[in-house]
């Protein structure tokens, strides 16, 4: 949907209940099934009512979050499962373990097509890539055909916002066009599978892979990764413009400790279920057929030799039939250091000896395929003679593997087409161009805008300061595809976007240069330090700060473009400090002197610290990463053609030594007071509040969101309510809200979050037009799971509240009883 489509769905949901009489441990009723049973229905002040037919279904609107969580998993193909067991039962041991090898593109060989290896990541050359699926189907003994995967995140040539960003659209419309897109043009290259989407929960802003997902929330995460599934894979992803899609990183590695990446992740079950586990069951529910293992330990079992988490919940509990492969070498990392058999490659859990054991270890608990490193195909025959792994389990791992590859109809269809896969007009087209402008547009955050400093002035002489104006990197982010290279489209970097939208002079000062330390620092290659990181010295145009005050002071308008490079968000690419890299801060300071409002627009990937940012901006525009479109979209927004409607996906906290800070904590028996000593504040702040909580965004226009209402004061553990709320546009232009409802058990055998988000819709609302929204409740949204796995949902209070953000503060009650 484009800007300025309105959409209203008519669809019947699903027909699925609360079990009758589900108790407080009863384990059947899940956070996903859900939306089985939710309704939503959007009421305009123009009285757009649902007939209701007489003696039969009626028919109801589902909200965008529920449309996008509605399952769509189909049952197995009987006539699939007859290829699989027909194809199986010829395949020799040596073929089967070949079959559970996933190689790289730097790896794979003629002599490993024709030994019938099972997959090749990262290979993007559609000549080699049908030269090798040649040799496969040609020339092995089976002609099992090559599944070729690539990490298409956020776009593959045509780059989307990241997903980060995407998720501040609280529309899960931008993370399926972006998953469309980027399925058609990687399918297009000969991908059949992508690893995405990263749905991974974070409460870590020094965690560099925030940047991939949705942020610190589960049921936005839930929404927008099932979204992505759905874009990705359609209902039929064997047709040529789909691809399979690969969840990832199974599981909690969002949570590593200190923000480190790969570092271990230690939780107990219940939050394990209720904060890092929905967004995968939402994404298997929405048709995942591949998931991705994980390299963080999960209380001590790494997460691609945890039999828990891999074969007992993903498998039996979930009923997953695709396949899990593991990530980058994350079997070898089983092993114990130095490595051993082999005696070179990673090492590090120390849950395995040796080479054979991290193999047994890795298969046994449910991994069906082993990225890069080659322990159990190599050592598979030895481990089957010593009876460490079974023929069993090597065959439901085959199964799986060789089920997805019908699916994806590679047995029908396994050649690429070369000249459209070579030909520039098959990418960035403009339908594409426009989808990657508007969800660029769509996922931007107004943090600030004193003495209405935007929307700009497109007449009027604009000054762009700063590193990060005119570079590609910093407009498509970590993990762009191949948005870069010869193929894809033009990126529009933020000085193209201003200087196409306005009719005023558009003059761009860099100030400062983009130095940064993407090599790991050595002797020859000493540490940077934060001062010369970014923004240190003269600009590469040979501006310095003193030009940057002069442009500043000539112009009737300035915009600074700060924040972070793409190299410093995204794998391996953890922070210990939030504040703006290098002397950006000193660039603000000194412009900000000028007297002239300033208006900073932030390119980054993880929340930043912006306290002194705060002092000296009039005007705060979060943009992330935008993507190939990023400078028009960020032209657009300034100037007022798109008013800003996104929200925060994650907390912004004060300073990097109160993280990890996030609004759906637990309570504590001494909750933050800062005026009082003994509680949970922080001795040198005067505040308990972080500097820009979850949920929270501006708009050029003004909003009202009020009239709570709930439909019953008490309901049954197995029944339903509906809760509603009325949004307004107070203001003087057409906006976008985002209606926002959370709950809170205040009293339960495990302590609760002081919040909860359970539902969201983004309304587009005219100057004084009005929308209800409403919600339905059940036993999936007040019930939760305790530490022994098991759902419950307890008699006694419930709290909703209503608003625009996670300190919304208009409250209603109801009772669950028995």
């Amino acid at each position: 949907m484009l800007p300025g489509e309105r959409k209203v769905r008519y669809v019947t949901p699903a027909l699925g209940q609360v079990p009758s009489g589900l108790g407080s441990s009863d384990p059947r009723e899940t956070p996903m099934a859900r939306t089985e049973r939710r309704t939503l229905a959007v009421v305009a002040s123009v009285g757009l009512t649902l007939a209701l037919a007489t003696g039969a279904l009626a028919a109801r609107g589902l909200s965008d979050d529920e449309e996008a969580l509605a399952p769509t998993r189909g049952r197995p193909s009987a006539g699939i499962e007859r290829k699989v067991d027909a194809l199986l039962a010829r395949m020799t041991t040596k073929e089967k373990l070949q079959q559970v090898q996933l190689l790289s593109d730097g790896q794979i060989t003629d002599a490993d097509a024709k030994a019938g290896v099972g997959s090749v990541f990262s290979l993007v050359d559609a000549e080699k890539i049908n030269h090798f699926q040649r040799v496969a189907v040609e020339q092995s003994r089976l002609g099992i055909p090559i599944l070729f995967a690539y990490d298409t995140v956020h776009g593959y040539r045509t780059v989307f916002p990241v997903p980060l960003g995407a998720a501040s659209s609280f529309d899960p419309e931008v993370a399926s066009a972006d998953a469309e897109v980027g399925a058609r043009e990687s399918a297009i290259q000969g991908i059949k599978q992508v690893y995405s989407p990263m749905v991974d929960v974070s409460h870590e802003p020094r965690w560099g892979r925030i940047v991939e997902g949705a942020g610190e929330d589960p049921y936005l995460g839930s929404v927008m990764g099932a979204a992505r599934v759905k874009g990705a894979q359609g209902t039929d992803y064997s047709r040529p413009d789909k691809v399979v899609s690969s969840v990832k990183h199974y599981v909690a590695y969002g949570e590593a400790e200190g923000g480190r990446d790969y570092n271990t992740t230690d939780l107990s079950e219940s939050r394990l279920r209720n904060l890092y586990l929905p967004p995968f069951k939402a994404a298997i529910d929405a048709g995942a057929d591949t998931v991705m293992c994980s390299f963080n330990s999960i209380n001590g079992v790494p997460g691609c030799a945890n039999k828990y988490t891999e074969t007992d919940i993903l498998k039996k509990e979930w009923g997953f039939d695709g396949f899990i492969e593991s990530d980058y070498t994350a079997v070898a990392e089983l092993r114990a250091c130095p490595p051993v058999t082999p005696d070179e490659g990673p090492c590090g859990h120390g849950v395995a000896a040796d080479g054979p054991q991290a193999g047994a270890a890795a298969l046994m608990a449910g991994t069906d395929s082993e990225m890069v490193s080659t322990n159990i195909r190599d050592y598979g025959e030895q481990l089957l003679a010593s009876r460490q792994i079974t023929m069993k389990r090597l065959d439901d791992a085959v199964r799986r593997i060789l089920r997805v590859k019908f699916r994806a109809g590679l047995f029908d269809h396994p050649y690429v087409d070369v000249a459209k896969a070579s030909d520039p007009a098959s990418y960035g087209k403009p339908a594409d161009l426009a989808k990657s402008r508007w969800a660029a547009g769509r996922s931007m955050v107004l943090l600030k805008n004193d003495g209405g400093a935007l929307p700009l002035d497109p007449a009027r002489s604009t000054a762009l300061i700063g590193p990060f104006g005119d570079t590609v990197d910093d407009v498509l982010g970590p993990w762009p595809g191949r948005g870069a290279d010869e193929l894809a489209p033009a990126h529009v970097p933020l000085v193209e976007g201003l200087t196409a939208a306005s009719t005023g002079q558009v003059t761009y000062t860099q100030a400062c240069n983009l130095a940064h330390n993407f090599d790991p620092p050595n002797v020859a290659n000493p540490p940077l330090t934060p001062e010369d990181e970014v923004c240190a010295g003269p600009g590469d145009d040979g501006t310095t700060i003193d030009d940057a005050v002069a442009a500043a002071e000539a112009a009737d308008q300035v915009v600074l473009a700060l924040g972070e490079n793409a190299y410093m968000s995204g794998e391996a690419n953890a922070r210990s400090e939030l504040t703006l890299p290098g002397q950006q801060q000193k660039l603000l300071d000194a412009v900000a002197a000028t007297g002239k409002p300033v208006v900073v627009v932030l390119l980054n990937g993880r929340p930043l610290d912006l306290s002194a940012v705060q002092g000296k901006a009039a005007a705060i525009f979060e943009a992330w990463f935008p993507g190939t479109e990023g400078g028009h979209a960020v032209a657009d927004v300034l100037f007022g053609t798109v008013n800003p409607g996104g929200k925060l996906p994650v907390t912004f906290p004060r300073r990097v030594g109160t993280a990890p800070t996030y609004y759906n904590h637990e309570p504590t028996g001494r909750p933050c007071d800062a005026a009082s000593k003994y509680n949970s504040r922080y001795r040198d702040l005067a505040t308990c509040d972080p500097l820009y909580p979850f949920g929270f965004g501006l708009s050029y226009t003004t909003f009202e969101v009020g009239d709570l209402r709930l439909s019953r004061s008490s309901v049954r553990r197995d029944g339903r309510l509906t809760a509603s709320m009325r949004v307004t546009n107070t203001g003087s232009v057409a906006g976008d809200e985002v209606a926002q409802l959370y709950l809170h058990d205040p009293v339960a055998s495990l302590s609760q979050p002081v919040r909860r988000l359970r539902g969201f819709q983004r309304v587009s609302l005219d100057p004084g037009q009005s929308t209800t929204v409403t919600f339905t409740l059940d036993a999936s949204d007040f019930g939760f799971y305790d530490n022994r796995g098991k759902y419950v949902v307890e008699p006694g209070l419930i709290e909703v509240y209503g608003g625009d953000s996670s300190t919304a503060t208009m409250k209603a009650t109801f009772t669950v009883t028995r």
